[in-house]
């Protein structure tokens, strides 16, 4: 129960990843926040989470709508007064197309969903953080974002690798403005076959960027804010 009496806020949280990822944080002993644009399915799994003696909020939300984010985050603060991890996982593609047949507006609705929808939430959750002094960033990539990793579908691929560097220039602008605090984990090259990791730990702010695995994207989390709150290293 590493995560006991932690706030964890997941978006794309009613099915797929985003699903197992809640479970396995909510059986980590967090408290989740289920964000999704599917309320039927948000609804559902926090149920499930408070039938088995978890604490879990439903938030209905578009994540590409800013408005929409801080009226989740508000409502997460509201409830429980803080945000100990988010988890930006919402995010995807329905239909592989040959770039040339990619219309301009599937083009942006691509960005939206997979990179502004990140940078919407980090920014929303950032100030909580920093007032903390705590808190660690998950941003889920893909093997797509790296190189031509494997062959999906450009904007796709191309989302994803924006998201790695938004990751990594965050990690760096976060520490430079904690500057003298704790410790921080200066991003680094993904591994061969990942989808590729940014991480950043100052003063317990974090941000990371990873494959699409749960069980070791909770790891992830734990390892990176185990402790971080009275950790007493110096930058490096």
């Amino acid at each position: 129960m590493r995560f006991e009496g932690h706030v964890v806020l997941v978006t794309g949280a009613a099915k797929g990843i985003g699903l197992r990822i809640a479970r396995a944080f909510a059986r980590e002993g967090a408290r989740v926040a289920a964000l999704d644009i599917d309320a039927p399915g948000a609804d559902a799994l926090a149920r499930e989470l408070v039938a088995e003696g978890r604490e879990a909020l439903a938030l209905k939300a578009d994540v590409t709508a800013a408005p929409e984010v801080r009226q989740a985050v508000d409502a997460v603060l509201g409830r429980w007064g803080r945000i100990d991890v988010l988890v930006n996982n919402a995010g995807g593609f329905s239909v592989i197309r040959r770039t040339e047949d990619i219309p301009d507006d599937e083009w942006e609705a691509i960005f939206r969903f997979n990179v502004t929808s990140a940078f919407l939430c980090a920014k929303a959750v950032l100030p909580q953080m920093k007032r903390q002094r705590s808190g660690a960033i998950v941003n889920l990539s893909s093997v797509a974002g790296r190189a031509g990793a494997v062959t999906v579908t450009s904007h796709y691929a191309a989302a994803k690798a924006a998201l790695l560097g938004f990751t990594r220039h965050l990690a760096r602008e976060v520490a430079r403005e904690a500057s003298g605090l704790t410790r921080w984990r200066r991003a680094r090259s993904p591994p061969s076959g990942a989808g590729g990791i940014s991480s950043l730990a100052v003063k317990g702010t974090s941000t990371t960027s990873r494959p699409q695995n749960s069980p070791t994207l909770v790891a992830e989390a734990r390892s990176m804010t185990a402790g971080l709150k009275w950790s007493g290293g110096t930058g490096r």
